[in-house]
């Protein structure tokens, strides 16, 4: 698989990611041996960017790829979050960007991981409370330390890119952004490119929905947190279950999935774009790959412009607490 580089500081990345936090949480059953060996099925595809949270399962996540890292540890790059604070039972506590917080994170997902440095770190989520510079000059203490390699940011702000990257060089910026999720087009994205910053989409598939493989609520699990989104709801769901059908459509004349032609436009929208599908299942995460293998004409992504435009999807992204934190 080819690479592409994340800023200008020397990260290099596949060019398709993989998202890992729905082997340990969120999506419904939990299979750790598929999930492990997804992760080894990934890296003999060529995939070599993994991504995970010090949130996802209450750490269960970095220690359940935490071993596989290690033993494959020159051919991986990790990334890991800090930020979003939750107890040992599961509940949220709040948003943490305190100096002293950022250490004590990165020195727990350290050794949950069980490695010497991260690739790439991010704050999660921006904690109002504290300036941005407050932050960003712990997260730079840690590369002074040699515990991490490259910083990140996800869903901040212009402004709050602009500031962090003042006071240490961001590699990456991760935020949501898909067919149905193209608001970061607006200034979002222009800012990284302003600043010579990468970026990596997570829900690339609109969480699933774009796979073309969710056609009723009903098909959710019961502990799937995606009964709570929005966009999943009611009426918005059929909205936009039809927008799927219209990708769908296109998929067919260019003899790929959804999934695959979803990926492919996302992919066509820039060298410095690297997105990161999540699965648990090595079938999807095959599928993902194929979509390195699909080009698109001018034509078509224009025809895909038409069918999924910027503010096609019906409903908010996350429930009204949850957006409350993005974009700070």
């Amino acid at each position: 698989m080819d690479q592409r580089k994340l800023g200008s500081q020397g990260l290099q990345v596949s060019t398709l990611g993989l998202g890992c936090m729905g082997m340990s949480e969120f999506y419904g059953e939990i299979d750790e041996k598929e999930a492990l060996h997804t992760l080894q099925v990934a890296l003999d595809n060529g995939v070599t960017f993994f991504d995970t949270a010090d949130m996802y399962g209450i750490g269960a996540n970095e220690k359940l790829i935490g071993p596989f890292m290690q033993q494959n540890r020159d051919q991986v790059i990790l990334a890991t979050k800090f930020g979003n604070v939750r107890n040992e039972d599961g509940s949220y506590v709040g948003i943490s960007g305190r100096p002293e917080y950022v250490k004590e994170a990165c020195d727990n997902s350290l050794k949950r991981l069980g490695l010497d440095t991260i690739d790439l770190y991010y704050q999660h989520r921006v904690d109002p409370d504290v300036p941005i510079e407050e932050t960003v000059g712990a997260m730079s203490d840690l590369v002074q330390a040699g515990k991490v390699r490259y910083l990140g940011l996800s869903e901040a702000s212009s402004e709050t890119i602009r500031r962090a990257h003042q006071t240490h060089p961001i590699s990456a910026l991760q935020t949501e952004y898909s067919l149905w999720s193209r608001d970061v087009e607006d200034e979002i994205l222009p800012t990284c490119r302003e600043l010579g910053i990468g970026f990596v989409p997570y829900s690339p598939l609109g969480r699933g929905f774009l796979t073309g493989q969710i056609t009723s609520f009903e098909d959710l699990a019961e502990d799937d947190y995606r009964r709570y989104s929005p966009r999943f709801q009611g009426e918005n769901f059929q909205k936009n279950l039809d927008l799927v059908q219209r990708i769908q459509e296109i998929a067919k004349t260019k003899d790929c999935s959804p999934s695959q032609l979803a990926l492919a436009w996302l992919l066509a929208q820039g060298k410095d774009i690297a997105p990161i599908p999540g699965t648990k299942r090595t079938k999807y995460l095959l599928e993902n790959i194929g979509a390195t293998q699909v080009t698109l004409t001018d034509a078509e992504l224009k025809t895909i412009d038409e069918a999924a435009p910027k503010g096609s999807a019906v409903g908010e992204r996350y429930a009204p607490e949850s957006m409350k934190m993005l974009n700070r």
